[in-house]
């Protein structure tokens, strides 16, 4: 065959490290691992229920007595932490299902514990999956009043700790939130309880999904009086900073991929384990595209797990966390 050209002198040869796939493992910049993945449970009344969750495919909302099978499954992938989310059989205006001490999240996280006490059990500190009007906080002429809500994220946050919690997760967006949550806390004697603050939770249209797996939509109006401004990324780093200052243990950006540039600013200044949270429509979007054979979900999935991590996401909330672990296996 004719030379078409001759070799050129080149000295350096990016090429050359990413000839095979041993060298480009060996070089590999990122790498996941299933001990950074947090794994969202959607839990909710009844036993033995398996129930699919349609814009979710591959998750499903549980009943408590099958939480020992997720932890053993979850354990033999490599997965070591979860994230709680409750489905309550009734709700009322001021969310109280959210704060009762035998309420679904709390029983869940005692049976969690019993069944993998070495399994990191964080859950969520919200009211929306338990308030009638889908709001994050307490209703006062039409607006979600903050100060009064605070101390009801506050009695939240100490019920899942006195039921066994590694983690609180306050995700209401109230001012001041992490402080009170903290100080409740460490009142009621559970000063090794961790929080993780949704500091940066966007008002975002990719919720969809996890509103409909968890009840959650408002049912007036909308979130935006109190999530972020997606356009924002300085109000993001002071949000941040205000949740490290008020004694959150690790901070969050919500979602993921669609704010990758948050994550890597707010790696720049935080002092703390930085999550990320890769949420439902981000989720949903991949399963439809494979579903369809648009592209390739096994790998669109790694794909995008890679670039949160890439982007400075030492920890990373994930409905994928199951697949990857047995990808990356």
């Amino acid at each position: 065959m004719q030379q078409l050209t001759a070799p050129h002198e080149l000295v350096r040869r990016p090429r050359r490290l990413r000839r095979t796939a041993t060298l480009r493992t060996l070089t590999r910049e990122t790498r996941l691992t299933p001990e950074r993945f947090i794994y969202p449970l959607f839990v909710r009344a009844g036993r033995g229920v398996r129930e699919p969750i349609g814009p979710m495919p591959g998750q499903f909302r549980l009943s408590v007595d099958l939480l020992a099978g997720e932890a053993a499954e979850l354990r033999r992938l490599g997965i070591r932490a979860v994230l709680l989310f409750g489905i309550p059989e009734r709700k009322d205006a001021l969310g109280s299902g959210a704060y009762d001490p035998d309420g679904i999240v709390p029983q869940a996280i005692r049976a969690l514990r019993d069944a993998d006490p070495e399994l990191v059990v964080a859950a969520d500190v919200c009211l929306c999956e338990y308030t009638t009007h889908g709001h994050c906080g307490v209703i006062r002429d039409g607006q979600v009043d903050n100060d009064a809500t605070l101390e009801l994220l506050a009695q939240t946050a100490t019920a899942l700790a006195a039921a066994g919690a590694d983690v609180v997760a306050p995700s209401a967006m109230m001012d001041g939130q992490v402080g009170a949550i903290r100080r409740a806390l460490d009142a009621a004697g559970q000063q090794q309880v961790a929080v993780m603050a949704y500091s940066a939770k966007y008002a975002s249209v990719f919720y969809g999904p996890f509103r409909e797996a968890a009840g959650s939509a408002p049912q007036f109006g909308d979130r935006r009086g109190y999530q972020m401004d997606p356009p924002n990324v300085r109000e993001a780093l002071r949000e941040i900073t205000l949740d490290v200052e008020e004694g959150a243990d690790l901070v969050m950006v919500k979602p993921a991929l669609a704010y990758l540039d948050v994550i890597r600013a707010a790696r720049e200044i935080v002092p703390v384990p930085l999550a990320a949270y890769n949420v439902s429509g981000e989720y949903a979007m991949v399963k439809a595209a494979a579903e369809r054979g648009w592209l390739d979900g096994p790998a669109a999935a790694l794909e995008i797990l890679t670039a949160i991590a890439r982007a400075g996401a030492d920890v990373i909330i994930t409905y994928f966390a199951k697949e990857a672990a047995r990808l990356i296996a």
